[in-house]
């Protein structure tokens, strides 16, 4: 899975968000993240099809939201991304959250289906507490590949990190720019201006550091081509203890709660 990825959430213009995947594939990207709750599969895959990419050298992940995590309704809503995608299977299928119709037993059986089927070559989740995903990880035959959660320099994810690490799993940050509180913070400032980089690619660069993955969320050219600029930014480690050190805890996002926002 490539360290950098494109976020498509809230990008519901489907003009706008088939250009924004073409133009990050085109660039250097090859990574998108989309949701079914997005209501952009069909544009995402647009602007897969359209870009001067192989599909084969796309990572391509989705989600399936609460009110379709029943067992055939996995089944059958995966199809339908599918369909929406234009692609015969995607690299990484999450969990979108564990509320709603989410029962490990049930959905999880449902995701094993569809890995042995080949129509997803993995198996991740969003938005769990440890206790959720050791929860997972006893239901699923296959591995559990990874947790997409938001993590960034104001949340940053101790206790996740740690068990990620511990289990063997993939952890990935939404909202790795805190939805632009990251820009003007004074720590990031002044480590953006010792590189010559912006706020944004400082963030990106520390996620990759304590080796999560990133998918922020841009439409212009102009911002995903500086979110693609923090892959050749190395901080250094007084760097990387200066952000670890920085007294703010800003979660944009409750895991309790969040699923609530989109209805």
């Amino acid at each position: 899975m490539p360290m950098l990825g494109l976020g498509t959430w809230q990008n519901d213009d489907p003009d706008q968000c088939t250009d924004s995947v073409t133009t990050a594939l085109d660039v250097g990207y090859r990574h998108v993240d989309t949701a079914q709750a997005y209501g952009n599969e069909d544009a995402v895959g647009a602007g897969i099809a359209a870009a001067d990419v192989a599909r084969d050298d796309v990572f391509l992940a989705t989600k399936v939201w609460i009110s379709n995590l029943a067992h055939d309704d996995v089944l059958s809503t995966v199809e339908d991304s599918l369909d929406d995608l234009g692609v015969d299977s995607v690299d990484l299928l999450y969990v979108h959250w564990p509320s709603g119709a989410y029962d490990p037993e049930s959905t999880l059986a449902a995701f094993d289906e569809l890995y042995e089927q080949g129509a997803i070559d993995r198996v991740g989740v969003s938005n769990f507490e440890p206790h959720h995903v050791e929860t997972a990880m006893d239901h699923l035959d296959a591995p559990l590949f990874a947790n997409q959660v938001e993590m960034h320099p104001f949340l940053q994810q101790e206790e996740l990190r740690a068990h990620a690490n511990e289990h063997g799993y993939e952890l990935v940050a939404y909202s790795p720019l805190a939805r632009g509180e990251v820009f003007g913070h004074d720590v990031l400032a002044d480590i953006a201006d010792a590189h010559d980089a912006s706020e944004a690619q400082v963030s990106l660069a520390w996620l990759r550091e304590k080796g999560v993955t990133a998918i922020p969320k841009a439409t212009g050219r102009e911002h995903i081509t500086d979110n693609l600029g923090s892959t050749g930014l190395e901080l250094t480690d007084a760097d990387i203890d200066r952000i670890d050190g920085i007294e703010r805890t800003d979660r944009r996002i409750d895991p309790d709660f969040g699923p609530a926002a989109w209805d």
